[in-house]
């Protein structure tokens, strides 16, 4: 059936592109100066205004819009490999968590935990959510903007640590014109894959215009399930996986369309609604197996669907205009996110029963024994709106000003099913089929803030800049979560502050000590907290010349506090970063050279590790220390260019990390833990990233032909902070892949073949597994020799295409 639903979906985005390309024939062909990039000069708009990349005192990585067709970017994971300040964690698309300068903790993106130290921005919209950056893919995009380091004053909550920013390519009232463009690829170990682009530019009138954007992209597996089985101590019961084996089964398809108007009111005012939409569906895991079952590369042993389907819709609005000399800018939007996810999680059965016994617990209405065999099944919906309203004075004047209001409300509702087939009614979560487990919970996370810099020209040369930001945070988590009644009196039912009764979920007299979420069968967790403070930018930059700069900064960023759900433990706290930062921008002809060396401290940490239950827990605990530089230089002469980026930070805590924090980080104190000495080092993140990109251009015939071979190294990381985890999880290896490329185009046509990780380098991004490490890590049964069961999320192997696209 899944293959059945791709296919029509191919031959309805064949037909799309076949009839544009008719259209094309019929028209003349358009110069696209106005979506062709600027090679000499990059425009972006990390301080809220449009500047030359620069001219603007902050660490910035950009790339416009051909540089990213040139790179064959297409998803999330494809931009990150070419911003030497960022990191990316993911467990598969449309998951993936985002780090600058090596600020993590080891956050595990539970979805009542903390919200993520990166701001990511579609336009001028935040679309941070809890569990993983939209994985929006990558085409007609204006750039991508990636600013290291604390944006707090102009971006607010959750650009702590860094922003990275997504700017599309707004309609044009100059013209009609358009592209669109066809690839067919293969990725070693695995299938065939395909990607379907066009958007069309079309004047409505000389005031007004839209552009319509479409994509549809299959993207081929290469992990392979295969056969497995195992046996239940307890029961007896053996488990296959029969149904399940397959090769190359984590493929996935991704779709989606952006319909962007722009209209002028009069000349001085705009305004540009956007409606944008992507639904993605993937099968299977895309992380390989470390265990006694598997251990190849790219293989695994699962015992129940996995897959995925994320769709979101996107809506915004910005209006621009004056007001006598002064820019004014109203811009806000809506966000609606649905995720439906599937998850083999057999190896928490198995390996509890295998070393605790607990396969007794898990019995049908007769009272015989039932498997163990345990798979989740999880739906998440996010809504996330926005407003914001600024002014900015004349940018011409020694003493400028930008600044406004901000206002941000995101929702979670969240319902992951853990469900064990035929259980008995007893210890099956009232309101479901057959749930021994059941998360059904509302997060709701609400921002109010005001901010301003204010920059003066103490001379020609020499400019001041002081930021602040006021904000406040109002934090919820309403619901239940836990164990029915008849499997556990300590968790779940058995700590519901409802009504009790025979039936959680009808209640005659209508009297309940809190209200009930629907869905879930009765309240167990109803908390807030909310805070209000202020952060701080400080800056001083000297203009050299024309062509270079240097810069001073002392910035903040912070992130706010929020819920334990577990009711032993009280609300964790905001965190902060301080960031000392020197940097300097200089372009000397044709050679360009940026660089940055800093400091960033961390404060009151929200680290985040899974405690009794499986149930995250979140503490304040600790300090940590980032010391790094970054650097990156371009180098442009006819048809040649060189560019070349890295990043080097020492990430490390600097008092001790105990399981219970406490203001003398005495981890000795009764009932306490030392879980990481001072001097750990902060995982997830590399001391060392960095990347080159070398093309050669030149003319053949009637053609202009090119060749570009592009480099990548990710370091080795660190896979947890604490000791023990981290011991048994193990590091992650450095990695390096080349991409190369060979093409040609005129003014209307282009074609080129292309191959990434041309050398098929094998990488880890994520581990980890499926329970408690001590548990499902370290379980030593004959049908695991080796210890637990690991699941690596591995970089893509090599992938080779042939991709053609016309322009119109």
């Amino acid at each position: 059936m899944r293959k059945s639903l791709r296919n029509k979906h191919v031959r309805t985005a064949v037909a799309t592109l076949l009839a544009s390309s008719s259209v094309a024939i019929s028209l003349p062909a358009y110069a696209q100066s106005a979506a062709a990039e600027d090679t000499d000069e990059i425009v972006v708009t990390a301080q809220k205004r449009e500047q030359n990349l620069q001219d603007v005192p902050v660490a910035i990585t950009a790339i416009g819009t051909e540089k990213l067709d040139q790179l064959q970017v297409n998803e999330f994971a494809d931009v990150v490999k070419f911003l030497p300040s960022v990191t990316i964690q993911q467990g598969g698309p449309g998951f993936a968590q985002v780090y600058f300068r090596g600020v993590a903790s080891g956050e595990n993106a539970n979805h009542s935990a903390s919200l993520p130290t990166v701001g990511t921005y579609l336009d001028e919209m935040p679309i941070t959510t809890i569990q993983g950056a939209l994985d929006i893919h990558a085409y007609d995009l204006a750039r991508v903007e990636a600013l290291a380091g604390p944006q707090g004053t102009l971006y607010g909550a959750s650009s702590m640590a860094g922003t990275l920013k997504l700017v599309t390519n707004a309609p044009d009232t100059s013209g009609f014109y358009g592209n669109a463009g066809v690839e067919i690829n293969n990725v070693a170990h695995g299938d065939f894959g395909s990607v379907f682009e066009g958007f069309i530019n079309a004047p409505l009138s000389d005031s007004a215009a839209l552009r319509l954007v479409g994509w549809y992209r299959d993207d081929g597996g290469y992990i392979d399930n295969l056969p497995g089985s195992r046996t239940y101590p307890t029961s007896g019961i053996t488990q296959n996986n029969a149904a399940l084996v397959e090769k190359n089964y984590n493929d996935a398809e991704t779709y989606g369309a952006r319909l962007a108007l722009g209209i002028d009111l009069d000349e001085n005012w705009t305004i540009k609604p956007t409606l944008m939409g992507q639904i993605q569906n993937t099968e299977g895991s895309y992380a390989r197996e470390r265990s006694g079952q598997s251990s190849g590369k790219y293989t695994t042993v699962q015992y129940n669907p996995e897959g995925s389907k994320d769709k979101w819709i996107q809506a915004a609005m910005t209006i621009e205009g004056k007001i006598g000399n002064w820019d004014m800018t109203l811009t806000g939007g809506h966000l609606r996110r649905k995720t439906e996810t599937q998850s083999d999680y057999s190896d928490y059965g198995y390996f509890y029963d295998a070393l605790s016994g607990y396969g007794a617990y898990w019995y049908d209405n007769a009272g015989d024994y039932v498997s163990p065999n345990q798979y989740i099944q999880g739906i998440d919906r996010y809504r996330k709106s926005f407003a914001e309203f600024r002014v900015s004075s004349p940018q011409d004047a020694s003493l400028r000003f930008i600044g406004g209001l901000f206002w941000q409300r995101q929702t979670h509702n969240i319902e992951q099913n853990y469900i064990i087939d035929d259980i008995a009614d007893s210890i099956t979560v009232p309101g479901t089929d057959s749930n021994i487990w059941l998360t059904k919970q509302l997060r709701t996370d609400r921002d109010y803030a005001a901010f301003g810099e204010l920059s003066f020209d103490v001379t020609d040369k020499l400019t001041l800049t002081g930021g602040a930001r006021v904000y406040k945070y109002d934090n919820s988590l309403f619901g239940f979560f836990g164990f029915a009644r008849g499997y556990s009196r300590n968790t779940g039912v058995a700590r519901c502050v409802t009504t009790t009764g025979a039936e959680f979920r009808d209640n005659p007299t209508g009297t309940f000590a809190t209200p009930i979420l629907p869905g879930a069968p009765c309240t167990n967790v109803d908390k807030n907290t909310s805070d209000s403070d202020f952060i701080h930018k400080l800056n001083a930059t000297y203009k050299i010349n024309d062509d270079a700069l240097v810069y001073a900064t002392w910035s903040r960023g912070f992130r706010p506090g929020g819920i334990n759900r577990r009711g032993t433990l009280p609300p964790y706290g905001p965190d902060e970063l301080d960031n000392y930062e020197l940097g300097w921008k200089t372009t000397f002809g044709a050679f360009r050279f940026n660089g940055a060396v800093y400091q960033e401290d961390w404060n009151n940490i929200q680290l985040s590790f899974l405690g009794a239950n499986g149930l995250t827990e979140i503490r304040n605990a600790g300090i940590a220390r980032i010391r790094g530089v970054e650097m990156d230089v371009g180098y442009r002469q006819g048809g040649f260019s060189l560019n070349a980026g890295f990043s080097y930070n020492d990430a490390e805590i600097r008092r001790d990390f105990c399981r219970i924090a406490n203001a003398t980080f005495d981890c000795t104190t009764p009932g306490n833990a030392l879980l990481a000495p001072a001097g750990s080092r902060l995982p997830v993140t590399p001391k060392f990233k960095g990347n080159m990109i070398a093309r050669y251009e030149f003319p053949i015939s009637d053609w202009n032909g090119h060749v570009q071979l592009a480099a990548n190294h990710t370091g080795s990381r660190a896979t947890d902070l604490r000791t023990a985890q981290k011991a048994l999880k193990g590091n992650l290896g450095a990695y390096t892949t080349v991409d190369f490329s060979f093409g040609v185009k005129n003014d209307m046509w282009s074609i080129e073949a292309f191959a990434t990780n041309l050398f098929d380098s094998f990488g880890v991004v994520n581990t980890g597994v499926s329970c408690v490490e001590t548990v499902c890590g370290t379980g030593v049964t004959p049908s695991t020799p080796t210890g637990g069961a690991f699941y690596d999320t591995i970089i893509k192997p090599r992938v080779i295409g042939l991709k053609f696209s016309r322009d119109f």
